[in-house]
């Protein structure tokens, strides 16, 4: 039997097979309006979960002298206050979104913009959020590319390349 079927002999009392479904937060399809994208600064709340834990870890393992905590409590928690300081660090900002992108990379690139798309990614090891922006010129078949990568904290063009299209469209019947 395949994993995805249930065996009816298997339900209690009528009971209704167990289906997964996605939670309502997720579900797209009851999307109402833009995407908001989280913003980076929400790891701050992380940042301070895990300094208050690693606080507590560090003052029971130099505090109780006991058989089921030792030494290894009081490590743990110094490197959970080490994490928390660098998750507090890497918690940037982010004041530019996925439209803000779009448009400095239009005025980067130097065509019309036609199809267009835009991604966050993180960069370096203070992971600091960028938008990588993949543009099309408007024409019908598309004649140029670009990808620009825009910071999302400061707005500012990190990198860009602007090419001709090597690919074809013909076949599409535009």
């Amino acid at each position: 039997m395949a994993e995805d079927q249930v065996d009816e002999s298997e339900l209690q009392d009528g009971a209704e097979p167990y289906a997964d479904e996605l939670p309502e937060d997720l579900d797209i399809t009851g999307l109402v309006g833009p995407y908001e994208f989280p913003n980076n600064s929400k790891r701050r709340i992380a940042s301070l979960l895990y300094l208050v834990i690693g606080a507590i870890c560090v003052w029971l393992g130099t505090s109780v002298d006991s058989a089921l905590v030792n030494g290894g409590l009081t490590v743990a928690g110094i490197g959970l206050v080490v994490f928390a300081i660098y998750s507090w660090l890497v918690a940037s900002e982010t004041r530019f979104d996925e439209a803000d992108a779009l448009v400095v990379a239009a005025e980067t690139v130097g065509f019309a913009p036609g199809y267009s798309s835009a991604q966050m990614t993180w960069v370096g090891w203070r992971s600091i959020p960028t938008w990588r922006v993949l543009m099309y010129s408007s024409e019908p078949q598309p004649t140029k590319r670009a990808l620009v990568v825009v910071d999302a904290v400061s707005g500012k063009v990190r990198e860009h390349l602007v090419e001709d299209n090597p690919e074809d469209w013909s076949d599409l019947g535009l």
